[in-house]
């Protein structure tokens, strides 16, 4: 099921896309427009195929895709500071935040999302366990199951916890120790 902060984050995407699109179609039938003229029918004779007017067939496929992702990924991050600095205390945001800090490998920058976050919310629950996921992510396990263990001890039946401890304790090599802590805390 989607979060609230999934389908708004799905709505501002689409209307970052539709919005681009439309200014980029407007900007097309301006420079378009602009070159046709009902006076000069003669001028141009012979079509040039668009992607050599673009020199489109010198820039490497994956390259375009890397740019179309990165001014997304900006404009998302953008929105989200901007949504933090409206509503300081707004989770979703924060978390959607370090995910995208921490998905350009800027985990420092996700840790201090996940930081200021803790300190305006302190013990939130989803709040804990991202700044776990970006501890997990920086190779600092020991300090990552510590909060898994916190948050764990306020909601001992939260599946998204026992399950990033239980990554956490495997990535750090303790999968066994895991194992049975794990089962511990099933039975209590």
């Amino acid at each position: 099921m989607n979060s609230p902060a999934t389908t708004f984050a799905a709505r501002l995407y689409a209307f970052h896309l539709t919005s681009g699109l439309t200014l980029l179609a407007l900007f097309a039938i301006l420079v378009v427009g602009g070159c046709a003229s009902l006076d000069h029918q003669a001028i141009s004779v012979q079509e040039t195929p668009r992607r050599e007017l673009l020199g489109a067939k010198d820039i490497d496929p994956a390259m375009r895709e890397r740019l179309a992702h990165a001014l997304l990924r900006a404009a998302d991050e953008e929105s989200l500071r901007e949504a933090l600095k409206q509503k300081p205390d707004n989770v979703d945001a924060a978390i959607s935040l370090a995910q995208a800090l921490l998905a350009q490998k800027r985990a420092g920058e996700a840790l201090e999302v996940a930081d200021k976050i803790l300190l305006i919310v302190p013990g939130d629950l989803r709040a804990l366990n991202a700044k776990g996921v970006v501890l997990d992510a920086e190779g600092r396990h020991d300090e990552a199951q510590a909060l898994y263990r916190e948050a764990l001890a306020a909601a001992p039946g939260n599946q998204m916890l026992r399950n990033n401890l239980g990554l956490s304790l495997a990535l750090a090599g303790k999968a066994e120790r895991g194992n049975s802590s794990l089962q511990q805390l099933s039975r209590e």
